[in-house]
Formats: structure tokens, sequence, C-alpha cells
């Protein structure tokens, strides 16, 4: 019996010795109650705030941070950093504008005009394969995570540029008779009265979720951030690992380069500036360990949710921008040093935290 009270105790966190740690509690979930503490202080200070449209309008613009900061957070689980997720999807986007424009065959005098699905299909793959190059790098060439996505960052950003001469592709909800409308139902349309970029953002996290708990690759991930060298004399393939993260992360970029622009009906190669920055954010506020191996796709849905709940509500009580940006990084700072008072007990494995043990820990058992 005294074992079944002991595992019950376990499986409940924040209950030491039969008594509640409301410490341990409000450190764990400081997202969350983060996330209510914000929607209670703007409820009160504006009454536009605290109502159902408002927080649908609201979660489609989370849904763009969501989607880049589950991509970062697969990297940075694996200990790694990708810096190139804002200039992906403004690269994304402007890949998508150039072919709703047309993609012209001068030689054979014509201008084919590809369906939408087929543009999403081919701006996903471009995403794909800036973190394909991220990836190789990283791993077959030791380039430090922070350098090389650093450089992809400006190349990425480089190439948007080119492509569009510095200008920005309007009007990209396409004609009928040629056959390319409904790039706009990403950011316009809605589901049982849900925005569509939200229901793409549930799609991902749910796969993500998927992913990290109920496959190898998932367990993977985490003993490629826990210890790298002791996850491939264990047989994890780490490079292959590192190189899978980096391509899922562009991917999701490109996913968020696609909502974007569908919501602005343009495309242009400024976008998405910062962006890596905020991702970083929403993945921190959301418990991860920057060191790799500690992390979770709902916590990092809150983290995004906290930051852009927050941003919404500085610009609806019309708060000026350089106090939103002081705000951001207040919030960053405090996350950073909660992070570090959470994990610096030996690097003890927060309960709860849905993090698979190592081979290593298996072998051992």
């Amino acid at each position: 019996m005294s074992d079944i009270g002991a595992s019950r105790k376990a499986a409940i966190p924040g209950l030491t010795d039969g008594r509640f740690d409301i410490a341990r509690i409000l450190l764990e979930g400081r997202a969350f109650f983060a996330l209510i503490a914000i929607i209670v202080v703007f409820s009160i200070l504006s009454p536009v705030y605290f109502s159902l449209n408002n927080f649908l309008i609201m979660s489609s613009h989370v849904a763009i941070f969501g989607l880049l900061a589950i991509g970062m957070l697969l990297v940075i689980l694996t200990g790694g950093i990708d810096l190139s997720v804002g200039s992906v999807l403004a690269l994304a986007g402007v890949v998508a504008g150039a072919l709703m424009q047309g993609v012209a065959f001068e030689s054979f005098g014509f201008t084919a005009y590809p369906p939408v699905w087929v543009v999403a299909i081919l701006t996903c793959c471009v995403g794909a394969f800036v973190g394909l190059v991220n990836g190789v790098l990283i791993a077959f060439f030791k380039v430090p995570a922070f350098v090389a996505t650093l450089g992809l960052l400006y190349v990425a950003r480089g190439v948007a540029l080119l492509m569009t001469n510095g200008l920005t592709y309007n009007n990209l909800g396409g004609r009928e008779e040629l056959g390319n409308t409904g790039f706009d139902w990403l950011g316009f349309n809605r589901l049982f009265g849900v925005p569509i970029g939200v229901i793409v953002l549930a799609v991902v996290a749910v796969i993500a979720m998927l992913i990290l708990k109920r496959t190898a690759f998932g367990r993977w991930i985490y003993s490629t951030g826990g210890n790298a060298r002791a996850a491939e004399l264990s047989g994890v393939p780490v490079r292959g690992v590192t190189i899978a993260v980096y391509v899922l992360s562009g991917i999701c970029s490109a996913i968020a380069g696609l909502v974007l622009s569908s919501q602005l009906t343009s495309a242009g190669p400024t976008a998405g500036q910062t962006y890596e920055l905020t991702a970083i954010a929403a993945v921190v506020v959301g418990g991860a360990a920057l060191s790799g191996g500690r992390g979770r796709v709902g916590g990092t849905l809150l983290g995004a949710f906290v930051i852009g709940f927050l941003a919404d509500g500085l610009v609806i009580i019309g708060v000026s921008t350089y106090w939103q940006t002081v705000f951001t990084g207040a919030v960053i700072v405090l996350a950073v040093l909660l992070n570090s008072i959470q994990y610096r007990s030996g690097g003890r494995k927060p309960s709860g935290s849905g993090t698979p043990s190592s081979p290593q820990a298996k072998a051992k058992k």
C-alpha cells in the first residue's frame, strides 16, 4: 500500500509528503497562470478585450507565432537553435506570391498558373530545403547552429529581396478564369467559427505531440538534446535526427508564411523580421530548456499565446510600440530566470514534463 501511495503522490504535480507545494505548482504552471493573468488584466483595462470574437482574432495572430515556435521547439530539444525561421517565413510567402502571379515559360509562349494546393506544396518544399541546408551544415560540417542559421537568415532574406526587387506581391486572391483562386482561404475563412489558421496550428501541434510522445524519433530528439554523445553510443542516429528537426522547422516556417500571406493577401520580403526571437521567446516562456532535452508542445503553445495575447492587449489599450518591445523583453528575461530556477537542481526533470527516458536509462532498467 505504501508503494501505491507513493506513486499517487508522484503522479500529482506539486504534492510533496502529502502537502501541496504552491510554489512548485506556480513555477511549473507559470505559462498557464501568466495567460490567465494577462486575460484578466486586459479585460479590466479594456471593455472590448474579453469577447469571443476578439479571442478568435488574437488566436489567428498567435497561429503564426505558434507554428514557428513548434518548429523551434523541435530544434531546441536537440540542443540547437534556428535563427532563420523569420526569413524562411518571408521567403515562403514570396515564393507563394511569385507562383500565384504565374510561371512564365517564354520558350513556349505561355504562362502557367498553378492551383493553390500546388503552391502550398512547393512552398513547403522551399522551407524544407532551407532546413536541410541548416541541418547538413550543423550535423556534417560541425558549423555551430547559431552561426549556420544566422547565415541562412541573411541568405533567405536576400533571396526574397532579389525575387521581388524589394517590392511586395499584392492581390493574391487569384482569378477564377486562371484556376488559381482560394489562396485567401487560409487567412479569412472559418470552420465552425474558428479561423482556419488556428485549425492549422492545432493540427500541426497534435502531429508534433504524437511524434514526441508516441514515436522512437521523438525519444531520439530528447536523447540527442540530453546527451548527444551518449545517445550516439546507444544507437541513436544523431546526425539524422539533427537534420530532420531543422527540416521540420523549415516546413513549419513555410506553413506560417503561407498563413500570414493569406491573411494579408500579400507577400513581401520584409515579413517576419524578428519573428525568430518571438518563436524562441514562446518556447522559453513555455518552460523548455535552451540547453535541450526538456520541453513540451503544450507549454510552447501556452508560451505563444502569452506572447501574442500580451502584444495584442497592449495594442488594444493604446500602449506605444516601444513599450511593447520593453514588455516583451521583460517577459523573456523573467521566463529565462524561472527556467534556471526550475532546472538548477542538477538537471532534475520537472514533474509531468513528459520527457521520455533516455536509451541509457532504459538499458539500466
